[in-house]
């Protein structure tokens, strides 16, 4: 079934020069895909919680050409290894994952394309970032941090307790089904193009390569103080672009006003904040109606600018 999976061929995909890449970690490897000329100016592509990189497929062949593009698969997704045992996912564990990767680029500078999670780990020293249904730094109200932290710890030890409970097996009809269910923004055809790095093939049928730790609370909160502190350490220019049925909608009581108050610090900061018709996963959905704004938010911030002298090596991947 897998064997057919890399035969699938996506709109506008083959019109941009692909690579695989491979980067060595302590645990493993993260895995990821390149797109775009050696020499083109760096763009890291960083996707959403329980996504893998597939989730840029549709849209980076409609963005400028001149740009490299490389999309990875955070740990525990996708392709690239999972952690070790007894080990936390957590933003922080993610901004090294990142670190590793650009260092085995030798990337000095680059620009961020974040989805979601994947633009919670973009504020790094970068020349532009661009945060798809995403606020960055997110916040938990102080009071509830405790308890969160305590959840997340209460899980892991739940989770590493020895179980009869073996891997779920699916076939490939099934997989899609159940990524369907819980995701209900997806249309079928991101859900199959999230599969392609998705599932791995088993005895038996098919089973999702994800970790089940991702799902378990994270540990690592921050107040509103602390996100708007890190918000305000960002100097690059900033893009986003949130979909009128995304993120926000997700959000309720204080969560909503969090999200409320860190969209209007970024338009205090005169970052460019649009607002599109769709959902979540517009990007991947609908890629023709992010793009135009991606395009040429990368044209004017990056592409019109003199490449630094970090820039002018050819990637290393």
């Amino acid at each position: 079934m897998l064997r057919a999976l890399k035969g699938v061929r996506h709109l506008h995909v083959s019109a941009i020069k692909q690579t695989e890449l491979a980067i060595p970690v302590p645990w493993g490897q993260l895995r990821g895909r390149a797109w775009g000329p050696d020499h083109g100016r760096p763009v890291l592509c960083l996707h959403g919680w329980s996504d893998n990189c597939g989730t840029f497929n549709a849209l980076i062949p409609l963005l400028p050409k001149e740009c490299r593009y490389v999309a990875v698969d955070l740990s525990g997704h996708g392709l690239s290894s999972h952690r070790p045992p007894g080990v936390f996912y957590s933003p922080p564990a993610y901004v090294m994952d990142i670190r590793r990767v650009i260092d085995a680029l030798q990337w000095s500078r680059f620009s961020i394309i974040g989805h979601s999670m994947g633009g919670n780990i973009a504020g790094m020293m970068v020349d532009a970032v661009v945060l798809l249904d995403s606020c960055g730094f997110y916040p938990t109200d102080q009071n509830n941090i405790f308890k969160a932290m305590r959840q997340g710890m209460d899980e892991q030890l739940q989770f590493e307790k020895p179980t009869e409970e073996k891997k779920k097996i699916y076939t490939y009809e099934g997989a899609v089904e159940r990524l369907s269910a819980a995701n209900s923004t997806l249309s079928e055809q991101s859900v199959r193009i999230l599969l392609e790095r998705g599932l791995v093939q088993v005895e038996g049928g098919v089973a999702f390569t994800r970790d089940f730790r991702i799902n378990l609370k994270n540990i690592i909160r921050i107040s509103l103080e602390q996100s708007l502190q890190l918000q305000s350490r960002i100097k690059a220019p900033m893009l986003l672009v949130l979909a009128e049925d995304g993120l926000e909608k997700s959000f309720v009581g204080e969560d909503k006003n969090f999200f409320s108050i860190i969209i209007q610090a970024y338009k205090d900061r005169e970052d460019k904040v649009v607002e599109i018709p769709g959902d979540h996963h517009i990007h991947l959905n609908n890629p023709a109606v992010v793009a135009p704004l991606v395009s040429d938010f990368l044209m004017t911030k990056v592409l019109t600018q003199p490449a630094r002298r970090g820039n002018e090596q050819t990637s290393k991947m």
